[in-house]
């Protein structure tokens, strides 16, 4: 994961380099209308918000929180894809980031239940 292309060319016409991308481990969630990251993640690339959304979890409803331009980069099948991502705390889960609905919009997502495999294509 790395900073969007829009912050990365703001920050190069003021001589900053972006922190270097950092690796996440990500879920697919299918239920999800919008990628949402760690907010460790957030920080560690120096992200700076762009807006505020609202979220509703399992567990509560109306939840503020702040948006970031991202770019997701999964370098082993050469797919680069920028969004919005929702900054929102991941507790007690083994990831940093979940693939919503508005990165799956863009590729072909089959799950195969009896194997417990899938394939993603871009």
């Amino acid at each position: 994961m790395a900073v969007g292309q829009d912050t990365e060319n703001a920050m190069a016409k003021r001589n900053e380099k972006p922190k270097d991308p950092v690796v996440a481990v990500a879920m697919i969630d299918t239920g999800a209308t919008g990628t949402v990251i760690n907010h460790d993640v957030a920080q560690r690339l120096g992200l700076q918000p762009v807006g505020i959304c609202s979220i509703n979890t399992p567990s509560s409803a109306g939840v503020a929180c702040h948006e970031y331009l991202v770019r997701l980069v999964m370098p082993r099948h050469n797919v680069v894809v920028e969004t919005v991502a929702i900054g929102a705390p991941l507790h007690g889960q083994h990831i940093q980031c979940l693939i919503g609905r508005d990165v799956l919009q863009h590729a072909v997502f089959i799950y195969t239940g009896y194997n417990n495999t899938f394939t993603l294509s871009f």
